[in-house]
């Protein structure tokens, strides 16, 4: 696939086959994402990969964490919190889409729980990435770790490889700093969980809409 064709046929992926992905594939993406462009080169991302025994541990601890009643505490401001007018509309809009899909109704609050329960579970995949950078950068620094992930994303999906770029992977820091390597004084910005698609999955069958060109773009001449 060229660029163009990734970008367009790209999807979240939430339904994986267990088997994992090499890890010279993993490296050879993560390679290459690292040529990104950031702000004044500062290349600010940093990005610890979380695979087989401490995949399965990390899920645990994540997963202690939330039955034990403890609220999300994420080290940096969740990208859902003060959404106003049109930017609120399309996150109900994801939700109603999301949870439609999988036939579950708005007020079935039981269901929805557990389907939000697995994005702690990596929804299934046998991977997962969590990008963080100094916490004494600031939000412009966050769109050079944004441009690096959408890099991982569309180098993974050219190899047939899924993704869901996932912000509640950011919501319980402590656990993920116990297992994966992230540097000291690094804040997680969030994850991705990535693997081989697995076929039939009715998770997958979810897409979301995009706004039409003229929505999100201004033609000055």
């Amino acid at each position: 696939m060229n660029v163009t064709e990734t970008i367009r046929q790209r999807y979240s992926v939430r339904g994986f086959r267990p088997d994992p992905v090499p890890e010279s594939i993993i490296r050879e993406v993560i390679d290459v994402a690292r040529l990104a462009p950031s702000a004044s080169n500062t290349q600010p991302w940093h990005v610890a990969i979380v695979s087989g025994e401490a995949r399965r541990r990390l899920q645990t601890a994540i997963l202690e964490e939330i039955d034990a009643g403890k609220a999300p505490y994420p080290g940096f401001p969740p990208g859902g919190a003060g959404l106003q007018g049109d930017y609120k509309r399309r996150q109900y809009a994801c939700a109603f889409g999301y949870y439609g899909t999988m036939g579950i109704a708005r007020d079935d609050l039981d269901a929805r729980r557990v389907l939000g329960r697995k994005n702690w579970e990596f929804f299934g995949a046998p991977h997962a990435a969590f990008l963080s950078m100094p916490g004494t950068m600031n939000r412009g620094n966050a769109l050079d770790v944004g441009i690096f992930m959408q890099s991982i994303m569309l180098l993974f999906a050219e190899r047939g490889i899924g993704c869901c770029p996932q912000g509640a992977l950011a919501h319980y820091p402590d656990p993920v700093r116990a297992v994966a390597r992230i540097p000291e004084g690094n804040v997680i910005l969030c994850g991705l969980s990535f693997g081989y698609e697995a076929p039939g999955e009715r998770i997958n069958q979810v897409r979301m809409p995009r706004e039409a060109l003229d929505t999100v773009a201004s033609f000055v001449s």
